[in-house]
C-alpha cells in the first residue's frame, strides 16, 4: 500500500468531531501528517486565505501535496481507498452501500441529533436543544439495535463507517444526552478505542439533560 511522499496536513479544530473522524483515521493508518489549528472562535474559517481551501468555510480540509479535500467523510473514504486497503472500505458492492447507509447517517441523524446538542451546549450554536437531544435518542435507540446483530455499524469488522460516527456518540453526554441506556453503544465505543493507533477526542464537562 502506498505512502505519501510528505507529511499530509490537516487543518482542523480540536473539538470538533468531525475533524476528529480524519484525525482518527490518520492516526489507526500510522499516516505522517502535520496538525493546523483553525481558529473557528475567531472566523478565520470565513477568511479568505481558507475559503481558498474550502469554500463553504468548514474544516476539516487535508492537503497532500498539491490535492486539497474537504468534508470529513469524503476524507476518510479518500484515505482509506488511497492508504488502507481492504481493511477500512471493503470493495464489494453490498459491503460499500452498507458503509455509505452509515456515512449518510453521520451526516443526517448524528449531525442533527447528539453533535447538534453538544453545539449547542459547549459553543452556543442556537439549535433546538430538546428537539437535538430527543433526535439524539431515537438514533441511539436504532444504533443499539442494530449493534444486537453485530459488533461494527456496517458489518464484522470496523470500517470507517464506525470512525465518522465515533466521536459525536462517544461525547454525545457533552450535549447532556446519556449512553446509560445503551450497553451496546458503549460495547462498541470501547472496541473502537482499543484499536491499536486511537486517539480521543479532547473532552469537555458532561452535561446532564435538563
Amino acid at each position: 500500500m502506498p505512502t505519501p511522499s510528505r507529511a499530509l496536513r490537516l487543518h482542523r479544530f480540536d473539538r470538533s468531531g468531525h475533524c476528529h473522524r480524519v484525525e482518527l483515521m490518520l492516526s489507526l493508518l500510522q499516516l505522517p501528517h502535520e496538525l493546523i489549528e483553525v481558529d473557528l472562535m475567531g472566523g478565520a474559517h470565513k477568511r479568505p486565505a481558507f475559503i481558498a481551501l474550502n469554500s463553504f468555510g468548514q474544516v476539516p480540509v487535508l492537503e497532500n501535496g498539491e490535492l486539497v479535500l474537504a468534508d470529513s467523510n469524503a476524507i476518510l473514504v479518500y484515505l482509506a481507498e488511497a492508504y488502507g486497503g481492504s481493511r477500512w472500505r471493503p470493495a464489494s458492492p453490498a459491503a460499500a452501500a452498507a458503509i455509505q447507509r452509515w456515512l449518510s447517517i453521520a451526516a443526517g441523524p448524528l449531525a442533527f441529533g447528539p453533535a447538534a446538542a453538544r453545539a449547542a451546549v459547549l459553543f452556543g450554536v442556537p439549535h433546538d436543544l430538546k428537539a437535538a437531544r430527543s433526535r439524539a435518542h431515537n438514533l441511539f435507540a436504532v444504533f443499539e439495535s442494530e449493534l444486537g446483530r453485530r459488533p461494527f455499524l456496517a458489518g464484522e469488522t470496523v470500517s470507517i463507517a464506525d470512525l465518522a460516527n465515533y466521536a459525536y456518540v462517544a461525547h454525545a453526554p457533552e450535549g447532556g444526552v446519556s449512553l446509560a441506556p445503551y450497553p451496546r453503544i458503549r460495547t462498541w465505543l470501547a472496541a473502537i478505542e482499543t484499536l491499536a493507533g486511537f486517539i480521543p477526542m479532547p473532552a469537555s464537562a458532561v452535561v446532564e439533560a435538563a
